[in-house]
């Protein structure tokens, strides 16, 4: 009797102990509560980026052909300097660099009718000649920027006659060859000033500049799995003189602006073209620094982590544990990370710590990750062999997250603005970039922000302008 009583106790205290091995203990802990929603803002440091522009003088001498055609200049008022003028193009204008300046030839027409006399007590006495040139006069232009426009100042050089000037006397024309060199002081301040201005209209950089800081203003997707977008913010532009150098004129332009890339849906466009000024400078260095901000939000960053942990089970013997979701806030200039339990222990565990970034790597990880209070001290209470430090450090091993992907699809997206990239026909981009790297971490309430820095060199080179 005795014995078979032992039998059963024995029985029953063994289903007792299976029982509770077989059970899951539940832990509530408080939750570190999030900081208060409010907008993200950053401190996003400028980049920099110089481009050497080199315009071809052939493009110069098209768009000016395309602008000046048939009559380029008519005066019809006689009473204001007793002449009236007419000039015509006559064949194609030839634009070349001649020793640092613009050489024009301009094949052109002249009619010029000359009012000589006087008209004195209402009785005219004035004698009107008509007189026409038929040559080819040579120009010389200095050129500088001025206003987005490329400025000359241009100054008549020589003319060469196709065939000798004349005059109209009774219906025939009479060469008078002897008299015309004086007239060519009526019209040549006309040409000169005619030059000038269709230059100046026909090479204006604005539109063409405004049109391709737009298209890399708009933001452009780098990964569709990451949903990850780089965005440009252009905020000024610079520019030196203009040279002439072979047959082509250069200048440097400067670029400041904002560069972040995002995670999620699609960034709205932040540039405004009327806000932009080109700004005067002497000199512009010959590469660019650019400095990029990698937006990291809490959510995407727990997507990320909550798939490390993935197939991973914790635990010491017989009590295991496996992590179902993570997510992450922020809290007094540290990071809650939440891991959701299921196994022998269900609920919710809190762990805080700082992020750090591992240049080698990638990663970026967290430093001095340890149990909030009040899960360290419920652990303890509950299931101490989860408070274990070898535990915990393994849950932080998967506590971590590589930007290497997204640097090299930043990368690969920045270097399509760098290979012969065309923003509009007959303007190519080109150059080169350095690796990016890590400079610091910040936290906000919503993201985890790395700020990383790349240099290079990048040229624009107009040719074939339309």
């Amino acid at each position: 009797m005795k014995s078979l009583f032992l039998q059963i106790s024995v029985y029953f205290l063994s289903v007792f102990l299976l029982a509770n091995c077989a059970s899951t203990s539940k832990i509530n802990t408080l939750k570190p509560e999030p900081e208060d929603a409010t907008p993200l803002i950053y401190d996003n440091k400028p980049s920099f980026i110089s481009m050497p522009v080199a315009l071809k003088i052939k493009d110069i001498e098209n768009q000016t052909n395309k602008y000046l055609t048939g009559l380029i200049y008519e005066d019809n008022n006689i009473e204001d300097d007793d002449y009236t003028i007419k000039i015509w193009k006559q064949a194609p204008i030839q634009i070349e660099n001649e020793s640092g300046k613009i050489k024009t030839v301009l094949p052109l027409k002249v009619l010029v009718k000359y009012r000589i006399g006087t008209d004195k007590l209402g009785i005219n006495l004035y004698n009107t000649r008509e007189f026409n040139f038929n040559g080819t006069i040579t120009l010389q232009s200095s050129v500088a920027m001025n206003n987005w426009k490329l400025k000359t100042k241009t100054a008549f050089k020589s003319i060469i006659w196709n065939e000798s000037p004349s005059i109209k006397i009774f219906g025939k024309e009479v060469p008078i060859t002897y008299a015309i060199n004086p007239a060519i002081q009526v019209f040549k301040s006309k040409i000169e000033k005619t030059i000038d201005e269709s230059i100046q209209e026909s090479v204006d950089f604005k539109p063409n500049v405004l049109d391709a800081l737009d298209k890399i203003a708009t933001p452009s997707e780098m990964s569709p799995e990451y949903e990850s977008w780089l965005r440009v913010v252009p905020t000024e532009l610079y520019a030196t003189d203009a040279i002439i150098k072979g047959q082509s004129i250069e200048m440097q332009m400067g670029l400041k602006c904002s560069i972040e890339t995002l995670i999620g849906n699609q960034p709205a466009k932040i540039f405004d073209r009327n806000k932009i000024v080109l700004k005067p400078v002497a000199k512009i260095p010959d590469h660019f620094s650019a400095n990029i901000v990698a937006v990291s939000t809490y959510q995407d960053a727990s997507k990320i982590i909550t798939k490390n942990y993935e197939g991973q089970e914790f635990g010491s013997g017989s009590r295991k544990v496996k992590v179902m979701n993570v997510a992450l806030w922020h809290k007094n200039d540290k990071i809650v990370i939440a891991l959701d339990l299921t196994g022998s222990l269900t609920g919710t565990i809190y762990l805080t710590g700082l992020p750090k970034y591992d240049e080698a790597t990638k990663v970026v990880y967290f430093e001095n990750l340890d149990y909030a209070i009040d899960t360290k001290s419920s652990l303890i209470r509950t299931a101490n062999w989860l408070a274990s430090g070898t535990i915990l450090k393994k849950m932080e091993q998967l506590c971590r997250y590589s930007l290497q992907p997204n640097l090299n699809e930043g990368k690969e997206t920045m270097l399509k603005y760098l290979s012969n990239f065309s923003p509009m026909p007959g303007v190519f981009l080109n150059g080169r970039m350095g690796d990016i790297k890590f400079t610091e971490i910040q936290l906000t309430n919503k993201a985890i922000l790395a700020f990383l820095n790349v240099s290079g060199k990048v040229a624009v080179k107009v040719d074939g302008l339309e």
